[in-house]
């Protein structure tokens, strides 16, 4: 059995911490909320801690954008008692349908304070016509 009065609060909440993050479940998925704004999709996803042009993947296949997020973090930790260094490595990946008529090369994306934001301009789509009622005849 371990000697827990070896350990400091915060090796207890690591794992509690961890499994909040998402590292302890079998996929990964990246927390994201999606609107309208006016024509326009606009998808923010979470990604903290990465570095963009490195870690992200933005792509459109098949009239899905598709977010896809490479992470490694490392930590070290040091004390009186001892030295304890951790890497984890995770790839995470969400899909969400694109508005009809969405052209790939509208489509931007931003990165700021740990916030992906993609932005696709649907185009404005024509009233559809009027409704023609057609007489029918008896013989």
């Amino acid at each position: 059995m371990s000697d827990l009065s070896k350990w400091t609060p915060s090796d207890m909440l690591e794992p509690v911490r961890r499994f909040l993050d998402g590292d302890l479940t079998m996929a990964p998925s990246i927390k994201i909320e999606q609107f309208q704004e006016g024509t326009t999709l606009v998808v923010r996803a979470e990604v903290p801690g990465i570095e963009p042009e490195r870690d992200v993947d933005v792509s459109v296949s098949e009239g899905m954008l598709n977010i896809a997020v490479q992470r490694e973090e490392k930590s070290e930790h040091k004390s009186k008692t001892g030295y304890r260094s951790e890497f984890r490595y995770g790839s995470s990946m969400r899909s969400i349908a694109l508005p009809a008529g969405v052209k790939e090369q509208d489509i931007t994306a931003t990165y700021k304070d740990g916030v992906l934001e993609v932005r696709a301009p649907a185009p404005v789509v024509a009233p559809t016509e009027t409704t023609t009622k057609i007489r029918i005849d008896r013989s």
